[in-house]
């Protein structure tokens, strides 16, 4: 009897790679973690904007009962699109106090990823709108702040992130959220443009440029590529890479302890949505953003007060509280469910982007978010099963 050929072999092994992926994937046991996911900008069914934690949470088998895998188009509180430009709105603006306090008994964790909010324009006509728009529904409410500070006197894990508590927020809520977890809003938020060409870039916002060139005598003199930054007064500010700018992007740098702390990478590219925070000593400092300005470069932003250095991961994980706060857009991402159900799908995720393309995202999900989020998940599992041990 002939033995088949090893490249034969290896071919049917690698054809049938994936079938194993899934099998394991579907045999896998559940971990029930019930999580209060808040998301107020959910524009599409996808629900891009928490799309990146439901698939961590389905490929690691998170479970919000014992037997319901979570749904990113269904286990969240927020802005529900439908059909016909029809909408449901089920956030937590809407539940009574002792339902919230329900909540907060029974939610092992929350997580708001999203308070943004939805826009008139962009949700009756279906797409990104550079204009300035009215608000349909969006920014962090008093109830909000009422489950949050139950959780906290729980004290069970609460993470959140850009923009929970900036604009368009109420300014009575925001203080309370600052002063409540002790990090502050220095009114700037940024993001980086892969063109400010306003013929080459149809993205960029209108807005952004009217009002910068309201502000700098109707002149726009930018065409490469760079990072805008944007006032709660409405103040723009522009770095462009090369004229003052040594990196294209921002980066994230991670100190030695907590990269291996939170399984990230000591340096990663983020091209999205941020925000420049500040915060007290009672919190730790997880990473950082390094806008790496040049001598023109930092002069700009010495004197509009912005850092080029500020926080990217905030930490508060003791005895008294445990918290998060992500100075960015992290689990906004154009990251497909499907491959959430084939474990061990990330040994190949280096075939899911091109990182030499400076405004490409997936890579953050891949290399960043995903091992960090699984970490402090898994992390966060443990310390909940220790303290019901002790509690016997």
């Amino acid at each position: 009897m002939r033995r088949a050929p090893i490249n034969t072999l290896l071919f049917y092994f690698v054809i049938g790679l994936p079938l194993w992926m899934f099998l394991i994937w579907l045999v896998w046991p559940k971990t029930k973690l019930t999580i209060a996911i808040v998301d107020k900008t959910v524009l599409f069914k996808t629900g891009q904007e928490h799309a990146s934690l439901t698939w961590v949470l389905r490929n690691n088998k998170y479970s919000k009962t014992r037997s319901d895998l979570y749904k990113v188009g269904r286990d969240y509180f927020g802005f529900f699109p439908n059909k016909n430009k029809k909408f449901d709105l089920k956030g937590l603006e809407y539940v009574t106090k002792e339902n919230l306090e329900k909540l907060s008994n029974d939610a092992e964790m929350a997580y708001f990823t999203d308070t943004y909010g939805i826009y008139s324009k962009e949700w009756y006509l279906a797409k990104n709108i550079t204009e300035r728009q009215r608000l349909l529904y969006g920014g962090l409410s008093s109830n909000d702040m009422l489950f949050l500070k139950s959780m906290k006197r729980k004290k069970k894990l609460i993470i959140t992130e850009f923009n929970t508590f900036a604009t368009p927020t109420p300014a009575n809520v925001a203080r309370d959220f600052e002063q409540t977890f002790k990090i502050k809003w220095t009114g700037w938020v940024g993001k980086y443009f892969d063109s400010f060409d306003t013929l080459q870039n149809k993205e960029l916002p209108y807005w952004l440029v009217k009002n910068y060139k309201a502000q700098n005598n109707n002149q726009w003199p930018f065409k490469k590529s760079g990072i805008a930054f944007v006032n709660k007064d409405d103040k723009i500010v522009v770095l462009e890479y090369l004229t003052d700018l040594n990196a294209e992007v921002p980066y994230i740098l991670t100190t030695k302890k907590n990269r291996e702390k939170y399984n990230i990478p000591k340096s990663m590219k983020y091209p999205f949505w941020f925000d420049v925070i500040r915060t007290s000593r009672s919190n730790k400092i997880i990473s950082f953003y390094d806008l790496q300005p040049n001598e023109k470069g930092a002069e700009i932003l010495a004197k509009n007060n912005i850092p080029r250095q500020f926080p990217a991961i905030i930490e508060h994980y003791e005895a008294d509280y445990k918290f998060l706060y992500f100075c960015g857009d992290y689990a906004d991402n154009p990251i497909s469910q499907g491959g959430s159900y084939f474990k061990g799908i990330s040994y190949f995720r280096k075939l899911f982007y091109n990182n030499d393309v400076a405004a490409e995202r997936v890579s953050f999900f891949w290399e960043f978010y995903r091992p960090m989020i699984e970490t402090i998940l898994k992390r966060y599992r443990e310390d909940l099963n220790e303290e019901k041990k002790s509690q016997k």
